[in-house]
């Protein structure tokens, strides 16, 4: 495995950037862009993915760098669930919940892979 040498390279944050374009331009439109409450929250969580796992690389240990990618999915489910309200609501067609729904489904799987990796890793070392 090639070593990563700056957040950007992480494949679960470059999901996480993706998906919070995504986030800001749908919650932008129509009925969406003036539900205050709902639209902040999933930009706040979706920004909140991004800048965990930004934070927790360049945090001083592997341990913090595990808590902080626990938060990052931590935010990803936490925006699943306001996928599903936005839909409920009417907000997202199913066409869009199911992109934006995917991405974030694929960022969460990503960080699982990721921070079981660093776990194999991290034992190696003991």
């Amino acid at each position: 495995m090639t070593r990563i040498s700056r957040f950007e390279e992480i494949e679960a944050w470059q999901t996480a950037r993706e998906l919070t374009r995504k986030v800001y331009e749908t919650t932008n439109e129509g009925q969406f862009a003036r539900d205050f409450g709902l639209k902040d929250q999933m930009r706040r969580a979706s920004v909140s993915i991004m800048s965990n796992i930004a934070q927790g690389f360049e945090s001083r240990t592997q341990t913090l760098f595990l808590d902080y990618l626990g938060r990052a999915k931590a935010s990803a489910g936490e925006l699943r669930a306001q996928l599903y309200v936005a839909q409920d609501v009417g907000y997202l067609d199913q066409s869009l919940y199911e992109q934006m729904h995917e991405l974030v489904d694929k960022c969460s799987r990503q960080l699982s892979k990721f921070m079981t990796y660093l776990v194999s890793q991290k034992a190696k070392n003991v």
